[in-house]
C-alpha cells in the first residue's frame, strides 16, 4: 500500500539556479491506493456484545468467499455464541487467530476491519506498536466519532477498499515513554535499574490524582524547559483525534486531525487562568511529580495500562512516527464535520424565526 504525499515539492528553475517551491495540497486529495491486491484482513470485534454476532459472520462469510485470509483474536472465538455455532463451523476453520501481546500480525494483516464503537478503533491501534495497516471503521457501538461506516452496505464498501483509490487520513499518535525509578522486588530490595516501558497512544495520555484526597501536583516541561506546575485532578496530552475525546469534556478546543498539534489540557486546575493549550507536533513533553507534591499520580494510555507514577518517575511524550491511516467514507473534512455534527451535536439549535418588515418596525 501506499499513500499519496499532502506536500509536494516542485523544482523551479531560473537564470542563476535552482529553488524549491513547496505547494500545499488538500488534505482531502490523500487517497489509499495498492501495490498488489490485498490479500489478509484483521477483524476486530467488541467483545461480549451480543449485537456484533451477526453482523461478524456475515461479513466474515462475505470476506471468506473474497477468498481473503481473515484474522482473529482467540478470545473472540472463545465465545459460545461463536464457537457453538454448527453453521459457522466451516468458516471458523478457515481463520488465523492470535494473542493480544504474544503473537505478532504487525507484517501478516494488509488491513482492518472495526465492529464496534470508538473503543474498538482504539483497541485496534494498540495491537500495532510500529506501523498500522489502514482501518476501516464500522459504526455499531455507542457514540462512533471515529467509525464513519454503516453496516447496512457493508459488501460494496469493503470491495471498494480491495479494489483501493479510497479517502485517507493519517491519524497522528503519541509515543510515550514511561521510566521507573527504584523498582521494589518481591523481597524488598531495589532493583537499583530504571525500568522503561513505550506505548503508542491514539487518543490521549492522562495524569490523575486517582484515588487521593490531595491535589495532584505534577511538573511539566516542554524540550527540556519547565513550563508549569499542573495542581488539580490532573492533565490531560492528546492528539488531534482525542481532543474531540476526553480533552473537549475538560474544556478544550477540537482540532481536525489533519492538523499537526499536541493538545494540553489540565482537569480542573487549581487555577482560572490555566486554560487548554495547542504546541507544536515536534516537542518532546514531559511529566514527572514535583518535589513537593503529597502523593503519587496515576497515568493511562488511551484508557488502559493504568498504573501508578511515583517520585523519580518520568513520562516523555512525543508525536509517534507511526500513526493510524483510517479510511474515509468521503474524505477527511466532510467526514469529521459529519461527526461534530451527528455524535457531537456541535453547534445545534433551535434557528430563529424570519422577521416581516412590519414586524422589523416593533
Amino acid at each position: 500500500m501506499k499513500f499519496n504525499q499532502c506536500v509536494q515539492q516542485q523544482a523551479l528553475e531560473n537564470s542563476n539556479n535552482k529553488v524549491w517551491k513547496w505547494h500545499i495540497q488538500d488534505p482531502a486529495s490523500q487517497r489509499l491506493t495498492w501495490n498488489k491486491p490485498p490479500k489478509s484482513v484483521l477483524v476486530v470485534k467488541k467483545i461480549q456484545d451480543a449485537s456484533l454476532l451477526q453482523p461478524f459472520k456475515e461479513l466474515c462469510v462475505f470476506l471468506t468467499e473474497k477468498n481473503m485470509i481473515v484474522y482473529v483474536e482467540s478470545k473472540v472465538l472463545a465465545d459460545t455464541a461463536i464457537a457453538g455455532d454448527e453453521s459457522f463451523g466451516a468458516v471458523i476453520q478457515k481463520f488465523c487467530t492470535f494473542r493480544e501481546d504474544l503473537d505478532d500480525i504487525s507484517n501478516r494483516v494488509d488491513f482492518i476491519i472495526c465492529l464496534g464503537g470508538d473503543g474498538t478503533l482504539l483497541y485496534a491501534s494498540s495491537l500495532f506498536q510500529e506501523s498500522v495497516p489502514p482501518v476501516m471503521a464500522f459504526h455499531l457501538g455507542s457514540l462512533g466519532f471515529l467509525t464513519p461506516f454503516k453496516f447496512d452496505t457493508y459488501q460494496s464498501q469493503v470491495t471498494q477498499i480491495i479494489e483501493g483509490n479510497t479517502a485517507i487520513i493519517l491519524r497522528s499518535r503519541l509515543r510515550v515513554r514511561v521510566v521507573k525509578k527504584g523498582i521494589i522486588m518481591t523481597n524488598g530490595d531495589s532493583e537499583g535499574s530504571r525500568k522503561s516501558m513505550q506505548y503508542q497512544v491514539l487518543n490521549e495520555v492522562v495524569v490523575d490524582r486517582g484515588p487521593s484526597s490531595y491535589l495532584s501536583n505534577v511538573d511539566l516541561f516542554l524540550d527540556g524547559h519547565l513550563i508549569t506546575t499542573v495542581q488539580g485532578d490532573g492533565v490531560i496530552v492528546s492528539t488531534p483525534t482525542g481532543s474531540t475525546a476526553y480533552a473537549v469534556a475538560a474544556g478544550a478546543s477540537m482540532i481536525h486531525p489533519n492538523v499537526p498539534a499536541i493538545m494540553i489540557t489540565p482537569i480542573c486546575p487549581h487555577s482560572l487562568s490555566f486554560r487548554p493549550i495547542v504546541v507544536p507536533a515536534g516537542v518532546e513533553l514531559k511529566i514527572m511529580l514535583s518535589r513537593d507534591a503529597r502523593n503519587t499520580a496515576w497515568v493511562s494510555f488511551d484508557g488502559r495500562k493504568r498504573q501508578e507514577i511515583c517520585h523519580g518517575d518520568s513520562i516523555t511524550i512525543t508525536t509517534s512516527c507511526f500513526p493510524v491511516p483510517s479510511i474515509c467514507f468521503r474524505d477527511p473534512v466532510n467526514d469529521w464535520f459529519e461527526s461534530l455534527s451527528q455524535c457531537l451535536h456541535w453547534n445545534v439549535r433551535k434557528k430563529q424565526n424570519y422577521l416581516s418588515s412590519e414586524e422589523e418596525e416593533f
